[in-house]
């Protein structure tokens, strides 16, 4: 009998997100841009897609962790960007539970928007590629792991 596991709703303490703004960000955009890339390489982001993305940047907050991260794709590549744009061309803020949810496939993009866990800012044009683009990606069946085997 599997089990699947379930990602439940929740917010970080506080202090997670006052400690996390007074860290440096950049990290966050190496980190992202990098898993961009990486799925791109491995054909999980499609390249027709992507070539619509040129030039365009993006900004992901997580805000019970006062985290950011910045890039913009260029030239075929995710680039972190260093420092946050004022006017991103689009803009993803949530808690943490939220991505985790859209990640692991729980929760799709529209639910948690109009259940408000999900803002999405900048150009609403822009915002539906991506959703559908992200929605689109076939993820590799991993193995079931079994931690009892007979």
């Amino acid at each position: 009998m599997s089990q699947r596991f379930t990602i439940p709703g929740f917010t970080l303490p506080g202090f997670f997100s006052t400690i996390g703004a007074h860290l440096p960000q950049w990290p966050h955009s190496l980190a992202l841009a990098t898993a961009l890339n990486a799925a791109a390489r491995t054909g999980l982001l499609p390249a027709d897609t992507l070539t619509q993305l040129e030039g365009r940047s993006f900004v992901v907050e997580v805000l019970d962790a006062g985290s950011v991260a910045s890039f913009v794709y260029r030239n075929g590549l995710f680039r972190p960007l260093l420092t946050v744009p004022v006017t991103p061309d689009l803009c993803f803020q949530a808690n943490l539970s939220a991505f985790l949810q859209l990640l692991a496939r729980q929760e799709d993009p529209d639910t948690l928007f109009f259940r408000r866990e999900l803002s999405i800012g900048g150009d609403t044009e822009l915002g539906l590629l991506v959703k559908n683009m992200l929605d689109a990606i076939e993820w590799p069946q991993l193995p079931q792991l079994s931690l009892f085997r007979r």
